[in-house]
């Protein structure tokens, strides 16, 4: 039993060394890992708008602001807090998945509150993103939820 298991995955091992051998190093690298950039124009392009927000909104205009304005690093803490993957896909925002298959990144309007934090749905790559106010409010209280760790599942 245990030499036949050792058997398959040293076969497997040989089969993926062969086969990896037809790709050119930096392809191969984002086949397995994802984009290590994050292309914020791509990003724009391919996100959708729910309950509310449309891409002329206001806070969606001040959203990409701030998000052209944090840094590469607050970037993939964004996308993972969203997505739960800190890599963008081979072929950019257009090749997300999600919990049944391709699904856009997607910002839904929520009722601002004071204090409120912006909340996602992974499964979903949803940003939940409150009506703020004013682009100062909303790139606190969103730095807030990335830096402070508004991560894992709720309830709702």
């Amino acid at each position: 039993m245990k030499a036949n298991l050792l058997f398959k995955c040293n076969n497997l091992f040989i089969s993926q060394r062969r086969l990896m051998k037809y790709f050119p190093s930096p392809p191969k690298e984002l086949l397995l890992s994802g984009m290590p950039e994050i292309d914020v124009s791509d990003w724009i392009k391919n996100t959708e708008y729910t309950s509310g927000y449309e891409r002329e909104d206001p806070v969606i205009q001040w959203f990409w602001e701030v998000v052209e304005d944090i840094t590469q690093e607050e970037r993939v803490l964004l996308l993972q807090f969203v997505t739960g993957s800190s890599r963008v896909p081979h072929g950019g925002f257009a090749n997300i998945m999600g919990g049944s298959g391709l699904q856009n990144f997607t910002i839904a309007a929520v009722p601002y509150t004071p204090n409120l934090l912006p909340t996602s749905s992974t499964c979903i790559n949803m940003l939940k993103l409150p009506e703020y106010p004013s682009k100062e409010i909303l790139k606190d209280r969103l730095l807030v939820a990335l830096h402070c760790g508004s991560y894992g599942y709720t309830m709702a």
